[in-house]
């Protein structure tokens, strides 16, 4: 049995007319020989108005009464494009994500996917050719709906082509792939053929918005082949998949950025053994996710330590700091939400040195101050000031020659 798992966004079924266009996709599957797992979001708009409900409803709406409200959307999407395929003579059902089951751990808003009845997939797929399943959602053990978080039907596609047997996975979007970096930032951006995992895992963590993070990692983790394609055309696409040779010859792939960036200062910290678990320790167990850190060579015992995390987070970030502050004797909390970060990725670095050194000399030229740096095996990261944001990812795009066509 072949078996082709086809996600589409928000925006591929926001309308009857959208619905159709991805019908046609659907029936092109078909007409390969594929039995087809399409996955489908709610439509455009609709997960925004199910969270204001509950905003309107509750001053502190439960979180797991949440998850079953947003479910929703995905469900009038399911059942609108299962009743298309009917009418096209298609033999198909919807499918929910308990239905499956699609198990998850019990983290309301942004669970994690435990395991997939595959044996219940191909059960359905030998009575149907389509499938239309519910992405973003899946149930807990005892039968709670618990939805994955924003950018989620990613991850239930992913996850199914894994479940399957790592078969193809193909999402469709309202963009014809990925590129060397944002086309509205830089004219000269060009689409990739092919990207590594690792290069689009270092994108997403970067917020690049073509595939959710948690996407990549299953995919690179059960190598299921990816391709992110247009809703709206029939280009190819990118094909997200496994390095190669031929990836590590370039130098850079591509360059991302992050605007939704706060730098937190912890000004004149004892230095002493224990200072960054009492910064950090409280973080964590709040589920807060810091990026770049620097701690400042250490003056009369005493040091900075500055930390990036999400603007979306910097409130109680903030809150937080103040106690620590208060406990560890520090001197003040400071913070700046005029920043952003700004990358190059490429799997290539491995393999050559200077990559840095390029970088910084062309953001000089410019009169561009950078604020923090940090690095990884296949990335180089950099803080600055938002206001420089789109010049600095120019400035890379064009000083790595990411605009030309090395085929």
């Amino acid at each position: 049995m072949k078996i082709l798992v086809q996600k589409f966004g928000g925006t591929s079924v926001a309308k009857l007319e959208c619905m159709k266009q991805v019908r046609e996709k659907v029936l092109a599957g078909l007409a390969q020989g594929y039995k087809v797992i399409a996955v489908l979001s709610a439509r455009a708009g609709d997960t925004n108005k199910l969270l204001a409900l509950a905003d309107e409803w509750s001053s502190t709406p439960d979180r797991a009464e949440v998850d079953s409200l947003v479910s929703t959307g995905e469900q009038v999407s399911i059942s609108l494009f299962t009743m298309l395929l009917k009418d096209a003579g298609i033999r198909a059902r919807s499918l929910l994500g308990w239905q499956i089951p699609i198990t998850t751990d019990n983290d309301f808003g942004r669970a994690r996917i435990r395991s997939i009845d595959s044996n219940s997939l191909h059960k359905y797929l030998k009575d149907y050719d389509v499938l239309v399943v519910a992405g973003f959602q899946g149930c807990t053990e005892d039968g709670r709906i618990t939805t994955l978080g924003r950018g989620g039907s990613d991850t239930s596609a992913v996850a199914l082509a894994a479940a399957l047997g790592s078969v193809e996975c193909d999402i469709y979007t309202d963009v014809d792939g990925v590129y060397t970096t944002d086309p509205n930032i830089c004219s000269t951006a060009r689409k990739m053929d092919r990207v590594a995992y690792e290069e689009m895992l270092e994108m997403a963590s970067m917020g690049a918005k073509v595939l959710h993070i948690r996407s990549v990692e299953f995919a690179k983790k059960y190598k299921v082949p990816v391709r992110v394609r247009s809703t709206f055309s029939n280009d190819p696409g990118t094909l997200v998949t496994q390095e190669d040779s031929t990836m590590e010859a370039v130098l850079v792939s591509g360059i991302a950025y992050d605007k939704d960036q706060a730098r937190v200062t912890l000004r004149d910290l004892p230095d002493v053994p224990g200072t960054a678990a009492a910064v950090f320790g409280p973080l964590s167990e709040k589920g807060i996710l810091v990026d770049m850190i620097v701690q400042n060579t250490s003056q009369d015992g005493h040091t900075d330590m500055t930390f990036t995390v999400s603007r979306k987070e910097l409130k109680q970030t903030l809150e937080m700091m103040e106690e620590v502050a208060q406990k560890t004797g520090a001197r003040e909390v400071l913070h700046d939400v005029s920043v952003a970060k700004v990358s190059a990725i490429g799997v290539g670095m491995r393999n050559h040195s200077g990559v840095a050194a390029r970088a910084f000399a062309a953001l000089t030229q410019e009169g561009i101050n950078i604020l923090m740096i940090s690095t990884s095996e296949i990335k180089i990261t950099i803080l600055i000031q938002e206001k420089y944001v789109e010049l600095a990812v120019r400035i890379l795009h064009d000083t790595f020659g990411l605009d030309w066509d090395l085929g």
